[in-house]
């Protein structure tokens, strides 16, 4: 059997999805890069992060892959009477809208599993149910109270991750609950509703913290002023001003760094005789490294590094990630069609998901969408005539 004959593991499983934004079609495109069908279900004026600029711009065409699209109006009552006759075609049903958004339209779980007790639903919202339930929340909202941006920025100026990590982990919890929602419904013959928030996702991601004040007792630090457990662990500005992160995280990786970069009189130091008192006289070891490391390019050290088992790091920017040797080798990115604006047409390197299946890397099957683009494919599916759809699209219904 080649590569193209081996089935995915959600393939025949249908995935009907209300998102937007990141969280919700992070959910969806997991479990379609998985192999299910997931239909996106869009207002009558698409998805409108199709059109964000800045940050927002790369949203729709990075977790909108191997999807369908419809365009439905919830706000007709005939689009509405579409949507819950779709989803009860569905084995999943995901959404990311307000509390009680859904239930306007008789698309919440309790309505929809009433008749469909085999659906599992979704729900992707800011927090899980509780007192703070009514807020709206957003990716940097549950960083800043979350305490993701205190540890992230320097003492007194908090600063969010560099990217949406809460909403796209918690789309990806959302996804894990889902697939644990179907072993069970296949011991059981019933689904459940899945909840998933941002908030607890970002108090899972500290964690770690809350945990190191009640071992220690001690809070911890921001990240850039943090008691490193390790001595050598730090960027480094080097010859010609280039920047590398440089690291020695145990004896024997001190004594490989001092012999490599002919520090002979460090290793031979017995102040900085194990990992612990290194980190108890960082004050004067670091600045004595950066002045030593000075006389290397970045090209060197990396060099060096490479060849002796060390753990480095060059910076690099995002774009420049296009270009990454061990991404293209390994199949790490694939074009995806970009559907709206000005390069629409065009297509661009994505990223797809970190793992493999069977050895595989999960690719792109099916392009982003065009906004509504399978939208007669799936009317006709539910047994609509041709006659019923354009009295639908007359009606504003759908589009």
């Amino acid at each position: 059997m080649n590569n193209s004959d081996k089935k995915l593991p959600l393939e025949g499983l249908r995935v009907v999805e209300f998102t937007h934004m990141v969280m919700g079609p992070t959910c969806g495109m997991v479990l379609a890069d998985m192999g299910a069908e997931v239909i996106k279900v869009e207002p009558i004026e698409g998805d409108r992060t199709r059109h964000l600029l800045g940050s927002g711009a790369g949203f729709f065409p990075m977790f909108n892959r191997n999807k369908k699209s419809i365009q439905l109006n919830l706000q007709s009552p005939e689009g509405a009477e579409v949507a819950r006759r779709l989803c009860a075609t569905a084995d999943v049903v995901a959404e990311n809208f307000k509390p009680g958004s859904m239930a306007k339209y008789g698309l919440d779980y309790a309505s929809l599993s009433a008749s469909n007790p085999k659906l599992i639903y979704a729900s992707l919202k800011g927090f899980l149910p509780g007192p703070y339930d009514h807020r709206t929340a957003l990716d940097e909202v549950v960083q800043m109270m979350g305490g993701l941006a205190y540890m992230t920025g320097r003492p007194g100026d908090p600063l969010r991750a560099g990217t949406s990590v809460n909403d796209i982990m918690g789309g990806m919890f959302g996804a894990i609950g889902v697939l644990g929602a179907l072993i069970q419904r296949g011991i059981t013959g019933r689904g459940q509703e899945i909840q998933s928030a941002l908030f607890e996702n970002n108090v899972f991601l500290v964690g770690q913290h809350m945990l190191q004040y009640a071992i220690t007792g001690k809070a911890a630090e921001p990240m850039p002023n943090r008691i490193s457990a390790w001595a050598v662990y730090d960027v480094f500005t080097v010859k010609h001003g280039e920047q590398i992160f440089l690291a020695a995280v145990s004896d024997a990786q001190w004594a490989t760094f001092c012999d490599v970069l002919g520090f002979a009189d460090l290793k031979a130091d017995a102040r900085y005789f194990d990992n612990n008192a290194r980190v108890s006289l960082r004050a004067e070891l670091i600045p004595e490294l950066r002045r030593r490391l000075e006389a290397f390019t970045a090209a060197e050290l990396t060099a060096i590094f490479e060849q002796a088992g060390l753990p480095f790091a060059p910076i690099v920017k995002p774009e420049e990630l296009f270009d990454d040797p061990h991404l293209q080798a390994t199949g790490g990115l694939a074009d995806v069609r970009l559907t709206d604006g000005a390069k629409a047409g065009q297509s661009a390197p994505a990223a797809l998901l970190p793992f493999t299946m069977d050895g595989q890397r999960l690719g792109v099957r099916r392009q982003p969408p065009h906004q509504g683009e399978n939208t007669d494919e799936l009317l006709q599916g539910l047994g609509l005539s041709a006659a019923e759809i354009d009295e639908l699209r007359t009606l504003k219904a759908v589009a």
